[in-house]
């Protein structure tokens, strides 16, 4: 599985990109065939609450899974992003099952 990230108006910190790759990799227990997830990390008005907007793009053979959250922290959207796209995940995976 191939993991992309992307910071967009910051940098990322190395601390926060482990983060992430840490959290993505637990969506291959869910469904093992995930070929390349990419992460957008964005700061949305920075000045405001709920400013952080973390979107997953997942690659599965055939498809693309999408979610995308708004949070007060990045770790908080990604952990979100990973809770929503694990249930899509588990959907994709039924609907394949019943073909």
């Amino acid at each position: 599985m191939e993991i992309k990230i992307q910071a967009i108006k910051f940098d990322a910190t190395d601390k926060l990109q482990a983060f992430v790759e840490k959290k993505v990799a637990k969506l291959e227990k869910t469904y093992d065939e995930v070929q390349q997830v990419e992460v957008q990390l964005k700061v949305v008005k920075p000045a405001t609450a709920m400013n952080k907007e973390v979107s997953f793009a997942v690659a599965v053979p055939g498809n693309t899974l999408f979610v995308t959250k708004t949070c007060d922290t990045f770790e908080e959207g990604i952990d979100q992003c990973v809770d929503a796209m694990k249930v899509q995940l588990t959907k994709f995976k039924e609907k394949l099952r019943n073909q």
